[in-house]
């Protein structure tokens, strides 16, 4: 089965409500899905395929806090260099063949930040602040070679002719030095720092700068021009391919143009302790530079990667949000390598789309890279300055120890399934847990046999489960690889919950599923579920709320339900006198959360509602589970108030109107009168307050001027809007 097809099932599946009889899959088919997992040994390319990495093996470690520059000569010597807090000189350490090292030589400066060999394997090393190049013997023992007089030394290299370049800052000079040691300013940049050199094959300089973040071509006649302007401020690294392809490394956000540019320190030297802040306003000021010149390894905006064509064409390689690019090297397949931190990867540039993040080292920077005659390439790192070597062979084996994987509930393991190449160097084993970090309260690690990709999980059913794959090398050396992970399962249905119940005011009802276009009924809107209804009932509203119609006699309930699986619920609502024993059946397989009903064809009286959800339309009926919860009381009157000791008497040429009103469940409400017919005129009770099942009124009434006959009608309702109307005859 194609990846293609399996994950149109696994769509399919999402796309179906995520029933609890649906199996689902989990699955890990992009380099995001690896974000939170663990490698060992193993390579993540960007579009999410597993491979075997190239050997990363720890050759030498300097006991330095950060090594910035690697050189090798004829005879596969390696010569290192770089710095320590609080250190007084720095060293030049020797690593021979053999993997045995020592330090060769100490200067007078405190960091190196670049190192060169010349065609007679003399070794030249250039130290920072008031940098200075030193010659260095193979007896350890140096001399000033050359004097640039500049505060810092960034880049050295040789061209074919044996000239070496000096890189410098703070006045962002390139210098020229004859074998004799006697030099010149070469080229004069026009930013701060010279900040990385190459020489390509035609003796032109790849220069680097900042803060401008420039790239520039200067001739072997010392003609300058920029081959691109990078949106950067700093072009860490440089290197040239062997077709002429020039490939640099932008870091760190330009300072606005409308604020004058701080003549600052180059930022990418990490410190010792990488600084976890972003910020640009954190870049140490050269003024506030410690001794040892250790500006923040943390830069705001990331690395961009371009490649310049050999005929001048600039493109964007690659780019990282938050990895900052310190050095480019090559491997022996001449593909682009870039070490980085401040997480210390190095990548592997496939293409201007594809990369692959090949190894994770154990410092915090990688800071230097140089292909090595021998094969493979070697590599220095800072926090902690250590010299490693990369390649060319794989790794034996390797491993991938997947997050954890949360299910959502108790679930059930199935089928396992692995898609890729050389699958037979792959194997994969599975724990569960319910546990949400697997600690030692987990399954042990079960192995799942694969025939020839697929098996089942032997893993106990349970909430979480976390995979582990080892990759194997192939009989042919090479490495087999996994572009998919596919593990699928079964949630354990659980019972739905109604978490409340509530029923509406008398004399309205929900809405039918089709909308009346009808604008004339009065309409009610209640508050969100679980919130009490004004006494005006006029309120606002929020996306909760339900509208209702008025209907006079219809009462109704809504509630809130829901299930862990997700499954879809239907509802059987159900009524009960208070002192009944049986539930009788109102509706059953309501789909919405929520009934109106006629309560005209009930007795007067006190009443409960059950509801009972149920995620039958999801489960087969043997597996399909309920559960109800019961309203609190309340009252269905449909009776009207009775309206007695109505009486009209002469008074002072007045008439004296009184009444009572009387409900046997509920409080009146309002009380109205009418004169011959007239507009109803509200009444308030003797004791000024509606707060009872019984109300006295009366009202002094104007006699109509002229009239013979007078009329006085009354009406009364109680708080259910039932009302009765009365009448009587004035003397």
């Amino acid at each position: 089965m194609q990846k293609t097809r399996s994950l149109y099932l696994a769509g399919l599946a999402l796309a179906m409500c995520g029933y609890a009889v649906e199996t689902k899959f989990w699955q890990q088919y992009e380099a995001a899905d690896y974000e939170k997992a663990t490698l060992h040994d193993v390579s993540l390319r960007s579009d999410g395929r597993l491979t075997l990495a190239p050997v990363f093996r720890e050759i030498y470690d300097t006991s330095a806090a950060y090594l910035w520059a690697v050189a090798e000569d004829s005879r596969g010597n390696l010569y290192v260099g770089g710095g320590s807090a609080g250190a007084s000189r720095a060293k030049v350490f020797q690593v021979e063949p053999n993997g045995k090292g020592k330090a060769l030589a100490e200067l007078e400066g405190l960091e190196i930040h670049a190192i060169a060999v010349d065609k007679q394997d003399r070794v030249y090393a250039a130290t920072s602040p008031d940098g200075k190049v030193y010659r260095v013997g193979s007896d350890g023992k140096a001399a000033v070679f050359y004097d640039p007089k500049a505060k810092y030394i960034w880049g050295m290299a040789f061209d074919s002719k044996g000239d070496l370049f000096v890189a410098t800052g703070d006045e962002g000079k390139v210098h020229k030095v004859g074998a004799d040691g006697k030099g010149v300013v070469f080229f004069q940049t026009e930013d701060t720092h010279a900040r990385s050199l190459a020489v390509d094959g035609k003796d032109n300089l790849i220069v680097g700068t900042e803060p401008g973040g420039l790239i520039l071509r200067v001739s072997a006649a010392g003609e300058g021009f920029v081959v691109y302007q990078s949106s950067k401020r700093e072009i860490t690294a440089v290197a040239v391919a062997k077709d002429g392809t020039v490939y640099a490394a932008g870091v760190g956000n330009k300072t606005p143009a409308a604020l004058p540019a701080p003549a600052v320190t180059p930022m990418p030297k990490p410190s010792p302790v990488a600084s976890a802040s972003t910020s640009a306003a954190a870049r140490p000021q050269p003024a506030l530079l410690p001794p040892t010149l250790s500006p923040s390894a943390s830069i705001a905006g990331g690395s961009e990667v371009y490649r310049i064509e050999p005929d001048g064409a600039p493109h964007e390689a690659w780019r990282h949000s938050s990895d900052v690019v310190y050095a480019i090297g090559f491997d022996g397949h001449g593909k682009v390598l870039l070490g980085t931190g401040n997480r210390g990867r190095i990548y592997r540039l496939e293409s201007d789309r594809v990369y692959t993040q090949v190894v994770d080292s154990t410092s915090t920077q990688i800071t230097g890279m140089l292909g090595s005659r021998r094969g493979g390439v070697y590599v220095v790192s800072a926090n902690i300055g250590k010299l490693f070597r990369l390649g060319p062979e794989l790794d034996k084996e390797g491993t991938v120890e997947s997050e954890v994987f949360d299910a959502g509930a108790f679930s059930y393991w199935g089928r396992a399934r692995l898609e890729g190449k050389g699958l037979t160097g792959v194997s994969l084993e599975t724990r569960s847990g319910n546990l949400d970090r697997p600690q030692k309260n987990w399954s042990k690690w079960e192995a799942v046999r694969l025939s020839p990709d697929t098996g089942r999980s032997g893993a106990p059913a349970a909430r979480f489960l976390q995979y582990r794959l080892k990759l194997t090398a192939l009989a042919d050396g090479g490495s087999p690889e996994v572009s998919l992970v596919e593990l699928a399962y079964l949630t354990k249905n659980v019972a739905p919950e109604v978490r409340e119940v509530e029923t509406t005011p008398a004399n309205y009802r929900f809405p039918n599923p089709v909308a009346s276009t009808s604008t004339t009924p009065p309409s009610l809107t209640l508050p969100a579920l679980g919130q009490r209804r004004s006494s005006s009932g006029g309120i606002s509203l929020d996306s909760s709320s339900n509208t209702l119609n008025y209907a006079k006699g219809y009462i109704g309930a809504r509630w809130r339900a829901d299930d862990e699986n997700g499954d879809t619920l239907e509802y059987r609502v159900e009524i009960r006198g208070v002192g009944e024993k049986e539930w009788k059946l109102l509706k059953d397989k309501v789909k919405e959360r929520n009934l109106s009903w006629d309560s005209t064809g009930f007795a007067d009286g006190e009443y409960q509602v059950r509801v009972t959800a149920s995620d039958a339309p999801d489960n087969p009926p043997a597996q399909a589970l309920s559960s109800s919860l019961e309203s609190d009381t309340f009252t269905i009157d449909n009776t009207p108030p009775q309206i007695t000791e109505l009486s009209a008497t002469e008074q002072g040429g007045k008439i004296l109107l009184k009444f009572k009103a009387k409900d046997a469940r509920s409080v009146i409400e309002k009380a109205e009168y009418a004169v011959n017919g007239g507009s109803w005129i509200p009444l308030q009770p003797v004791t000024r307050l509606s707060d009872s099942l019984e109300l006295e009124y009366a009202v002094t009434v104007e006699r109509p001027a002229g009239a013979g006959e007078v009329i006085l009608a009354v009406r009364a309702a109680d708080e259910f809007e039932n009302q009765t109307v009365s009448k009587t005859k004035a003397p």
